[in-house]
């Protein structure tokens, strides 16, 4: 059994390595070779004045970083970042918001009743096992559960009302954001997809000829995709390696090669070995590029109206008798655009997502390996029982606190690294027009992934090694033992909580990756060039879903066991002020989609909710309080009404705009 020293010792390694990082982080952002690893947005859309006089302060850790992230306004963050930016940091609000209602309610009120929820001789605190600080410590029938009845409510009813607040206060922004993107191009435009084929015209003349007949008022012109051939690749490659090794050929276009000092730090040779080689310009058959064009061209295009009401119109109304023909959508911003999935033939869509959805299936499947090696570690006494010779390793009591309290934690996060890049792959394959619908897809997916297998999947795993013999014996003591298995799982989750929350912030501040390649740029390959490091966006399809996860954490075990809120709540405060320094210095909001994140969040809430009411509702159950059970009943009703007044009042504002605000 897990007691808490094992859980202070968890504590106290995340919280040296937050510490530790974040003072690195202090210093290493001070130093001017670091201006593109922690100032990339500010470099791309600011002119940034280097100082590169020593200065005995930049060695100094401070905390004036936390002081202006604190300060920057939302009116702000708004301007600099976008309204995904925004909602974002609204989640992170509600969240502090909700989660310190709860705390004061569970730590006051639930939690004392849960440590002398039965009649025994407690130990010493530090050797007190964490299950007498869980619901599972009190005794059946007791009068005191009517506590963690109210504590429910008041989350509840706290939770719902500060949702219909934000998600009022949200929708009134996305309103706003529709109104001052009048200028936009893609505010009049129009993605035309699946044109059918002719072969007596061109996909132009079609397109020309359909807008001119049916849009004759309204169309103005259009644009066809076309395909991007071998030439065009090597083009894009060529304008790469042009922005990395620009720094060279400029100091010697023009002028003699001289011998330099600096040699490269891998080969030796000299940093100006380049020469320039003289080219003559290659004039292009013009008869031949027509047929060429035409032949490239894609069944997709964009097509311009007059007014951005006449493109909103176009884009939903079914412009064939065949839905798989003539399919429109709103053009999204051109940089937002994703232009490898335009030529995608519109009939293969329903395959690809029907592939990508058995992908994210298998995937999903094969990772309840690494879920159940990870339950195998936590479940230490089990561990002992099927490998025997573990138990001398195990008489150490630090190393046992170590296994444990953090070591499987560290592996499951290290195992969910990969899920990200993955579930972005799926997305991509699925053929979203836009880099930003990618995102929100791949957001989804991760979402969708880390609730079943990081909470789902660890506790019924770790339920099933805890009582396997027992499922064998007794089959109908199955739901009993799932039920109890949530709080015995508080253990493992707040360890969790430490490593990939407190942990994870830090790393996200030092952005370890960026730092190392910057360090091989400036000292191996002896650059000091900072055009080839480009300004990172905002990776919210692994942000959005990691704080949605620790959401649903924070509502299933507050009641259950409470002791995990105080470290939810550091987590929020220390994410909103990384998050805030990240937007603001580190990443470039290049495309967005408008707040579309908010609806994900509040689902993926009411959700939790409901898990919390159903997992309460169980306990109540299995602690045979009926009044406690009767009364959580119409609470699960009532959240899901309120649930479907929400989708009905806001949720269509997201999907489609009205025609007050066009």
């Amino acid at each position: 059994m897990t007691s808490l020293s094992a859980l202070l010792t968890s504590a106290s390694i995340n919280v040296g390595v937050c510490v530790l990082l974040l003072s690195v982080y202090s210093i290493l952002r001070k130093q001017p070779g670091n201006v593109s690893v922690y100032f990339g947005r500010r470099l791309a859309q600011e002119k940034i004045k280097h100082d590169d006089a020593f200065h005995f302060e930049r060695f100094i850790p401070s905390a004036s970083w936390i002081v202006k992230a604190w300060e920057a306004s939302e009116e702000e963050i708004l301007a600099l970042a976008g309204l995904d930016a925004v909602v974002f940091l609204r989640i992170l609000v509600f969240s502090i918001r909700i989660f310190s209602i709860a705390s004061v309610v569970c730590l006051l009120l639930v939690l004392p009743l849960n440590y002398f929820g039965k009649d025994m001789e407690h130990k010493h605190m530090p050797s007190e096992p964490l299950s007498v600080f869980t619901i599972g410590n009190v005794k059946e029938r007791s009068h005191w559960l009517w506590a963690h009845c109210l504590a429910l409510y008041i989350i509840s009813c706290s939770a719902c009302a500060l949702l219909y607040f934000e998600y009022k206060k949200v929708s009134k922004m996305r309103s706003e954001y529709i109104t001052r993107s009048s200028s936009s191009p893609s505010q009049f435009s129009v993605l035309i997809r699946s044109i059918p084929c002719s072969p007596e015209e061109s996909y132009s003349d079609l397109v020309r000829n359909f807008f001119t007949k049916y849009h004759a008022s309204n169309y103005l012109s259009h644009r066809m995709v076309y395909r991007s051939g071998t030439l065009q690749r090597l083009m894009s490659d060529a304008e790469k390696m042009y922005k990395m090794l620009h720094h060279y050929g400029s100091n010697s276009v023009g002028q003699s090669i001289q011998p330099s000092l600096f040699t490269c730090g891998l080969c030796g040779g000299t940093i100006n070995s380049f020469k320039m080689l003289p080219c003559e310009p290659v004039k292009p058959n013009l008869e031949d590029l027509g047929s060429s064009i035409k032949d490239k061209e894609c069944g997709a295009a964009f097509v311009f109206f007059r007014t951005r009401y006449a493109a909103t119109v176009a884009s939903h109304v079914r412009q064939s008798s065949n839905p798989m023909l003539w399919v429109t959508d709103m053009a999204p911003e051109p940089q937002d655009v994703y232009w490898s999935n335009l030529c995608i033939p519109y009939r293969q869509l329903w395959i690809r997502r029907l592939g990508t959805l058995l992908g994210s299936f298998v995937f999903t499947v094969l990772f309840v390996v690494p879920v159940t090696l990870v339950q195998s570690l936590a479940q230490l006494e089990q561990l002992q029982k099927n490998f025997p010779f573990l138990k001398g390793i195990f008489k150490r009591t630090y190393i046992t606190q170590l296994v444990t309290g953090y070591l499987p934690s560290v592996i499951l996060l290290l195992f969910l690294y990969t899920v990200p890049p993955l579930m972005m792959l799926f997305s991509a394959v699925e053929g979203s027009i836009s880099r930003s619908g990618r995102k929100k897809s791949a957001c989804c997916k991760v979402l969708y992934f880390t609730i079943w297998n990081v909470f789902f999947c660890n506790v019924l795993t770790g339920s099933i090694i805890k009582h396997l013999k027992r499922f064998i014996a007794m089959p109908k003591s199955i739901p009993s033992d799932i039920a109890t298995a949530v709080p015995s799982q508080a253990t493992f989750f707040t360890t969790y909580i430490l490593t990939s929350g407190w942990a994870g912030l830090a790393c996200e501040v030092v952005q370890i990756f960026n730092l190392f390649c910057s360090l091989f740029y400036r000292f191996i390959l002896r650059s000091n060039d900072v055009s080839y490091f480009s300004a990172l966006s905002f990776p919210y399809h692994t942000e959005v879903p990691r704080v949605l996860l620790f959401v649903l954490l924070g509502f299933t075990f507050s009641i259950v066991a409470p002791l995990v809120l105080p470290f939810l709540l550091v987590y929020f405060f220390l994410g909103y002020v990384v998050y805030r320094n990240q937007i603001l210095n580190v990443y470039l909001s290049r495309y967005e989609t408008g707040g579309q994140y908010w609806p994900i969040a509040q689902n993926a809430t009411i959700f939790s909710l409901v898990l919390m009411q159903i997992v309460a509702l169980w306990i109540f159950g299995l602690k045979k309080s009926p009044v406690a059970a009767g009364f959580t009943i119409p609470l699960v009703i009532c959240t899901l009404l309120f649930n479907e007044y929400c989708r009905q009042r806001f949720h269509p504002i997201f999907k489609s705009s009205s025609a007050e605000i066009w």
